[in-house]
């Protein structure tokens, strides 16, 4: 009769192996869909506080330029990302740290008014991408520059809410980092037009960012 168990300590490590992986279920591989790839966009347009409440102290002046700029943003966007380029919309959350940005957007379209009329003319596409900020400046405290990189974007083109504060922000810190900063003059507004045009004037001299209409 013949002996069942291993004749070595070599046959008895090879039977507890065998028997390991018997127990082990194998690793499936995982087939990325192209809704799990992000494609890239060396040209990347911001728009930054178009979704906005307009609930804050000079809100009432900003809101005919902003509504201006909203439009000629809508139009140069759509042209924009004909092509495949993204957008990306870099929004504060208002202090409202429980919501996420489509909430904000439902908010702004139930508050009626200026800020409806924003959130109608801009709102997103579903290949948009969207980041919340919680200061002035896109890049400030947010994924914005991670997600940059891997888009693999070299120029951002700033548009948005208001030229002289989160705009000259967020365009500053995409300087530094080394982006080429294009502002479209009619994509942006001001409490009034002097702030307005002397936040482009500092940018245009101390970023080296192009400014000129959207249409250019």
């Amino acid at each position: 009769m013949t002996d069942p168990r291993p004749t070595s300590s070599a046959d008895a490590r090879s039977s507890r192996h065998g028997a390991d992986a018997e127990r082990t279920p194998r690793r499936r591989s995982v087939t990325r869909t192209p809704e799990d790839t992000l494609p890239g966009s060396r040209r990347v347009l911001l728009l930054v506080d178009f979704i906005n409440p307009l609930s804050f102290d000079g809100a009432e002046d900003l809101a005919p330029g902003a509504l201006e700029a909203a439009r000629a943003a809508a139009a140069f966007k759509k042209r924009f990302c004909a092509d495949g380029s993204r957008a990306i919309y870099v929004n504060d959350n208002f202090g409202q740290w429980r919501s996420d940005f489509r909430t904000l957007l439902s908010e702004c379209r139930r508050q009626g008014g200026p800020a409806a009329q924003l959130a109608r003319r801009l709102s997103p596409a579903k290949e948009d991408l969207m980041v919340l900020k919680p200061r002035h400046s896109g890049f400030h405290a947010t994924p914005l520059e991670l997600l940059l990189q891997t888009l693999g974007a070299r120029e951002l083109i700033v548009t948005g809410l208001s030229t002289d504060f989160c705009v000259m922000c967020t365009a500053m810190d995409a300087y530094v980092r080394g982006y080429k900063v294009w502002i479209p003059e009619d994509c942006t507004a001001a409490e009034s037009p002097k702030r307005k045009h002397e936040a482009l004037s500092w940018m245009r001299e101390a970023l080296k960012a192009r400014i000129s209409p959207a249409a250019d």
